[in-house]
């Protein structure tokens, strides 16, 4: 009996863990599809600015810029998002493996969203400029001031290169960690392209890149804050999942498993009922 008991417990108490993986499901579910949104809307708009600074990078020869500028690239700044939470998966891990991947020590500068970028950068003693906490709540205003702090570095070449890592949102089974070089801009020569296109400049190439650039900063930081924590969401939506449907096939054994138990007490307890009936006879 002791035994049943045990298994009983054990089924009662996998039954409350699936009763909280199923509704952080639920709620992983319905946050997916807001930041999904948010990641969709923003895509227009940050391919638009994209392009549009890579056609003036690679129009405007011999424009004397500091954005342009192929510094000596001995110090490096990152900008790394990764989640609040974990119980997602992979998800965290995954961008922050890429990012030291990426690295060549540790004096990279880090400016970092979501608490376990902060944790994880704090705790291995790199330098941390900045830290941004509640990555769903995240506005374009929040993002521009990462771009400030990032930008505000490269000027004072106290770094002289910056990159965003993040993790694009494929699918909701899907989310690839990337690391995209914002600093200075390099963009590969296409000479046809290029041939066959006449740009003016308005007042002037020197200005329009100083006005873009930070434009194009803020973008790709939002842009990449959104794809993140749509890329989270998704990521624990599919842990979860996989939790619940975990405890469903515990307790479907467990279940089998006190069945046999019981039917073998109840056996037992027959054969007990039979032999005290032969030995009285």
């Amino acid at each position: 009996m002791a035994g049943m008991k045990d298994i009983k417990r054990r089924i009662k108490s996998v039954g409350n863990t699936k009763q909280i993986t199923k509704a952080m499901e639920l709620v992983s579910s319905a946050k997916l599809k807001k930041a999904k949104e948010r990641a969709q809307s923003t895509k227009p708009y940050f391919e638009t600015l994209y392009a549009t600074i890579e056609k003036i990078a690679k129009s405007a020869k011999g424009v004397q810029s500091i954005f342009l500028d192929q510094r000596d690239s001995s110090k490096k700044c990152y900008i790394v998002i990764a989640g609040d939470r974990g119980l997602a998966g992979g998800y965290n891990s995954n961008v922050l493996k890429t990012a030291i991947n990426h690295m060549e020590h540790k004096q990279e500068s880090i400016i970092a969203i979501g608490k376990k970028s902060v944790d994880f950068f704090n705790k291995r003693g790199y330098d941390v400029l900045d830290k941004f906490i509640g990555v769903e709540d995240l506005t374009y205003t929040d993002a521009r001031k990462v771009a400030d702090i990032a930008l505000d570095a490269y000027k004072k070449e106290e770094v002289d290169e910056v990159y965003l890592v993040y993790t694009k949102f494929e699918s909701t089974l899907t989310q690839t960690p990337e690391v995209v070089k914002l600093l200075p801009l390099s963009f590969e020569q296409d000479k046809e392209s290029v041939k066959h296109e006449m740009i003016e400049f308005d007042p002037g190439e020197e200005e329009v890149l100083e006005y873009l650039v930070p434009k194009f900063m803020e973008g790709s930081i939002y842009g990449g804050i959104a794809e993140s924590s749509a890329s989270e969401q998704g990521a624990r939506r599919t842990a979860m999942q996989s939790a619940t449907d975990n405890a469903d096939e515990m307790i479907s054994k467990l279940e089998l498993k006190y069945n046999r138990a019981r039917q073998a007490s109840i056996t037992q307890e027959i054969s007990e009922i039979v032999a005290g009936s032969e030995a009285l006879k």
